[in-house]
């Protein structure tokens, strides 16, 4: 089949059509904004996706309905809002009219300091206010967790959030109001194309299907593949990377698919972590916890499930858990599909088991069984929006004698890739699951892991932290606590 092709990117800022046939492989959309179109309301604060300052709204259609979602504008590429609707602070209230509730929230409540970080918030709270226009303490802390402000103002920006519905009507809101009218203009776009733009050492491709991502890749296996930019984004703005060939597929509604059916969850490659989140913690509600830590709302709302294996990071946050819950992934290349278990993928730092022209296509978490015990604990310097100095998951499934019948243990931040336990699981495998048993399974962590020391933590302290979790896991199986923790250092959760 002859796919056609489109030569320009295309997308609305606020209330305009924008069309790019030159666009920089790694022009980030804040740029873009603040140099380009003069909207300088959205600030750089920190360049790699942590602060929140640049915080800005994305529309786009999925099945056909309009969501807006936000983004961190200094990592996020311009090729990749090709048939989206950025919203930027501007757009919020005309320069001769009234604020907008949101911005009349944070002036009611005495909300902005030095006022560096205050559009960022506002563009948050924004997007929080259209999902829920009457959140709780809760919801209005995890959605501001990707915001950081430098005059420690917390306590005014969570009662804007709370006043924002008592200022204006949610229902007049232009993004609401006006949402027939976008869907249609962004429908519009969508011609079904393949987008090409630039020379090969500058080469950006949108593929206009999954099939076609497939054929692209197998005849550009060195591209650098971008879902969400979580990661990529950084690989450009802190080490000045060129990335060139890029093939964005943000836009692929074919790889943003979750189906679930009697024996588990298949998440597709591009699904983000925000659109995960309603079926993991369903189905699996023990990575509750570890799913609202991963980043900030912006960061859940660009990063991918796939993207954070494929990276093959030894500190991504989702691998641990995902091995110990048994789970696979599929790889494609061009018509050709495999499947392995998704330890089997992780073979080395920076080196996994994939082949040229072959992509992540899918994950498969099966549902684990009733009697399995099961928990995740991340461990970083920070609660929130912080990088894991270790991740230990944890599953184990007793006989009705107390036994141990099966053990699987997976830690990242222990090695040079997300690595299983395997001694550590034998040493528990058969044995009564006490006090005695996870004692003796502890000291098998040093056959299993030699970490390394860095600036998140040291290696003594990891391989202790590593300990004390198998120790804690045991616990939180016991009606009473009876075993004793090792306090040579500390395990902050």
């Amino acid at each position: 089949m002859t796919i056609e092709i489109r030569n320009t990117i295309r997308f609305l800022l606020n209330d305009r059509l924008v069309e790019l046939a030159d666009v920089s492989p790694v022009e980030t959309l804040l740029d873009f904004l603040r140099i380009d179109r003069n909207l300088r309301g959205t600030k750089e604060g920190c360049a790699e996706g942590d602060c929140g300052a640049c915080t800005v709204l994305v529309g786009r259609l999925l099945d056909g309905q309009l969501k807006y979602e936000s983004v961190n504008a200094c990592i996020r590429f311009v090729a990749s809002l090709d048939g989206c609707h950025v919203v930027t602070v501007e757009a919020l209230a005309r320069p001769d009219g009234p604020l907008h509730p949101v911005q009349q929230a944070m002036v009611d409540t005495h909300a902005s300091q030095c006022g560096f970080c205050t559009p960022g918030f506002v563009m948050s709270l924004y997007g929080l206010w259209m999902a829920n226009p009457k959140p709780g303490i809760p919801e209005i802390e995890k959605a501001l967790q990707g915001n950081l402000c430098r005059c420690t103002g917390y306590a005014a920006i969570i009662r804007a959030a709370e006043t924002i519905s008592s200022i204006g009507e949610l229902g007049k809101d232009p993004l609401v109001a006006e949402r027939e009218k976008v869907t249609q203009q962004l429908a519009a776009l969508r011609d079904g194309r393949r987008v090409e733009i630039g020379d090969e050492d500058k080469r950006v491709v949108l593929p206009a299907s999954l099939d076609d991502f497939a054929e692209v890749l197998a005849s550009k296996p060195k591209a650098t593949i971008v879902a969400g930019s979580t990661d990529v984004g950084l690989w450009v703005t802190k080490f000045m990377r060129d990335i060139a060939p890029v093939v964005h597929l943000s836009h692929l509604e074919e790889l943003r698919r979750i189906s679930v059916d009697a024996d588990g969850v298949t998440l597709a490659a591009g699904v983000s972590y925000t659109e995960a989140y309603p079926a993991i913690v369903r189905h699996f509600p023990q990575l509750r916890e570890l799913w609202d830590r991963i980043g900030g709302e912006q960061v859940r709302n660009m990063g991918t499930v796939g993207g954070n294996i494929a990276n093959g990071s030894p500190i991504g946050d989702t691998p641990p858990a995902l091995i110990a819950l048994g789970a696979s992934i599929t790889l494609r290349k061009g018509a050709r599909r495999r499947t392995l278990p998704l330890e089997a993928f992780f073979i080395d730092y920076g080196k996994q088991n994939r082949e040229p022209g072959e992509f992540l296509e899918s994950v498969r978490i099966p549902f684990p069984c009733e009697a399995d015990r099961i928990a995740v604990y991340k461990i970083s310097k920070r609660f929130d929006e912080d990088i894991s100095a270790l991740c230990g998951a944890f599953r184990v499934r007793l006989f009705g004698d107390g036994r141990v019948a099966d053990a699987v243990i997976a830690f990242g931040g222990m090695a040079a890739t997300p690595k299983r336990a395997t001694n550590v699981e034998a040493a528990l495998k058969g044995a009564v699951w006490n006090e005695a048993t996870i004692e003796t399974a502890a000291a098998a962590f040093t056959q299993d892991f030699t970490p390394l020391s860095d600036w998140r933590a040291s290696a003594q302290y990891r391989m202790l932290v590593a300990k004390n979790l198998l120790r804690r896991f045991y616990l939180e199986t016991q009606d009473t606590h009876d075993v004793r923790i090792d306090r040579t250092a500390a395990v902050a959760v």
